[in-house]
């Protein structure tokens, strides 16, 4: 092979090395739980809901029965955590209310102003309707209850713009906390309405057959690794802050033991209850963060686990893709080597030169078809119902391509040993002529005329789909030798013996043409031996026909094609001196007579 070829060849060799090696790395392996990572920083917020909003929405990724498993872990997890996060701020903002400020203690006057004036006004009411259900004259004292309710509703509409307004200014927080927990309650109410029993996310063949399958898989993968990687960094951010709260907190709760000692010295028991509640508390508090601390600990575990999990469908979906881009390689590797095989196979001068293009042509096409459709299937896939795909397919190709097809497989026979090669003279469909040219769709002949006339070319080029070769018929006037016959005429007046005449032009005709008989005798006995066909004379034939001015005599013979004129012309010079000498021998017998 030239330089090139092997350049070319070496390349996707080592292409198709590096396909097996990365089909091999990426090989299916066990996957394997993780303990929980390093944490990351965390901004605190009232109550912080990211856990369980984030569990949720990792939910939604789930597409197999392995990834809901791991889903329902990390909901658990997160929905523990932050339940307990609600109880930990009711619990502070319960026994460490924030502290007042002259613009909050003015807040707090006017929401206790209302509050008393609230608690008037239903006293007031209750008085009312007492007196309602007593008097005789009611009038006066229904117009004083209606009064008295429309005034409780202004109170009351004044309570409740006193605390959304301490609610505003973060000064209640018990109510911020009781408000956000009414939310997360209708949330988790909503989300197990709707939440599905099975896997919810879409559906990933990570081990599709086909190349695009195997891609389009791992994208999808390799996006939700990153979601995964992203919520469990958000889960180590936040059991980062609960230790760090947990730390703290510990050290503020042996404090208040040392001074609950201290006071429990001083014997006044107000002190020391007060004492013990506000311990009792922050040890509540304190178990808390340590269960917090384990959920968001289980919780980053979890997604740990997940990411591995989405990582082997991934790792698996990349061996896919090398093992399709492999058999790729190899498609095309074959294809290439196979079109150096036929080059060199037909360089050799196996075929005839004329049709070597086009019989070369023909492989290579075909072998390159056949690599583009099995690369087709390895990127697209096998079709569905390939078998009826494949016949209506063809019905319709035949239908629509009938000429093409009959034309090409023509081909097929006229490039077989019953064929036509170029040279060889033929008829088709009526009109005669030497070939010219075979291709894959058509056949050229050079037009001739009559083979008992001239015979010699017109000029005009025919050109003939293939298609006759299966649909039609065809003559070859050519064999081996391109043995044809022809027929010289000659006219014998009506006052000579024709008889005596016709045993001359026999055996002259006989000896002229004796030598190319027997040699056409000998081909056409070779060709015709395996069909177990009688051979066929080539022996001369004179046939008589009798007209008004005398007897026409036909005389046909073997001849070669490209000697044809040649040997018209000899036959004819002898059989004119034939006929001269006759007419002499005549004469003079005539005049011997007299």
């Amino acid at each position: 092979m030239k330089s090139r070829q092997w350049l070319i060849t070496l390349g996707l060799l080592a292409l198709s090395v590096a396909a097996v090696i990365g089909a091999i790395l990426t090989r299916g392996s066990p996957v394997q739980e993780v303990n929980p990572g390093s944490r990351g920083p965390h901004h605190a917020r009232l109550v912080d809901e990211r856990p369980l909003q984030t569990a949720n929405n990792m939910a939604k990724l789930a597409s197999t029965w392995d990834q809901q498993r791991l889903a329902n872990q990390a909901l658990k997890a997160a929905d523990r955590e932050v339940d307990l996060a609600f109880e930990d701020a009711l619990r502070d903002a319960t026994n460490h209310p924030p502290q007042l400020t002259p613009e909050t203690r003015a807040m707090y006057a006017r929401l206790n102003k209302a509050q008393a004036a609230v608690q008037a006004d239903q006293n007031r009411l209750d008085q009312l309707n007492k007196q309602l259900a007593a008097a005789k004259n009611q009038d006066d004292i229904q117009k004083q209850l209606d009064l008295t309710t429309a005034q409780l509703e202004l109170d009351k509409d004044d309570v409740e713009d006193a605390q959304e307004d301490l609610i505003r200014a973060g000064a209640d927080t018990l109510s911020l906390v009781q408000r956000q927990f009414k939310r997360h309650e209708d949330s988790e109410h909503a989300n197990d309405a709707s939440h599905p029993q099975g896997p919810s996310g879409t559906q990933i063949n990570y081990q599709a057959g086909n190349l695009l399958g195997q891609f389009l898989a791992w994208r999808e993968l390799r996006g939700k690794t990153s979601q995964l990687d992203s919520a469990q960094d958000e889960a180590g951010e936040v059991g980062n802050a609960l230790s760090q709260a947990h730390n703290t907190l510990e050290q503020q709760l042996n404090a208040e033991k040392t001074a609950h000692q201290a006071t429990a010295q001083t014997g006044e028991q107000a002190s020391v209850i007060a004492s013990l509640k506000q311990l009792s508390a922050d040890q509540k508090s304190l178990s808390d963060l340590d269960k917090r601390v384990q959920d968001a600990q289980e919780l980053q575990t979890t997604y740990a686990n997940w990411i591995a999990l989405v990582q082997s469908h991934e790792r698996m979906a990349i061996h896919g893709m090398l093992q399709s881009v492999l058999w790729i390689l190899l498609i095309v590797l074959s294809v290439y080597l196979v079109g150096i095989a036929v080059d060199r196979y037909f360089a050799d001068g196996v075929f005839e030169r004329t049709r070597l293009h086009t019989l070369r042509a023909v492989i290579r096409f075909a072998v390159q078809a056949v690599g583009v459709l099995l690369i087709l299937m390895v990127v697209l896939g096998v079709p569905q119902q390939t078998p009826t795909i494949l016949g209506f397919a063809g019905a319709g190709i035949t239908v629509a391509m009938k000429d093409f097809i009959v034309a090409f497989f023509g081909w097929f026979v006229l490039m077989g040993k019953n064929g036509l090669r170029v040279g060889d003279w033929v008829e088709i469909n009526g009109v005669a002529g030497e070939v010219i040219e075979i291709n894959l769709l058509r056949t050229v002949l050079l037009e001739t005329g009559n083979w008992t006339t001239t015979g010699h070319p017109t000029g005009r080029k025919v050109a003939f789909v293939n298609s006759y070769a299966i649909e039609g018929h065809f003559f070859n006037f050519t064999t081996s030798g391109q043995w044809m016959w022809d027929e010289v005429q000659m006219m014998v007046p009506a006052e000579q013996d024709p008889y005596a005449l016709i045993d001359a032009i026999q055996q002259t005709v006989t000896k002229e043409t004796e030598e190319n008989a027997k040699a056409a005798e000998k081909e056409w006995q070779n060709a015709t031996s395996r069909y177990r066909v009688q051979s066929v004379s080539a022996a001369p034939a004179v046939n008589l026909r009798p007209t008004p001015s005398g007897v026409e005599v036909h005389v046909r013979y073997i001849t070669r094609a490209h000697e044809r004129s040649a040997m018209r012309t000899q036959i004819s010079q002898a059989l004119v001196q034939l006929l001269r000498g006759k007419i002499v021998d005549e004469k003079q017998g005539a005049v011997a007579q007299d």
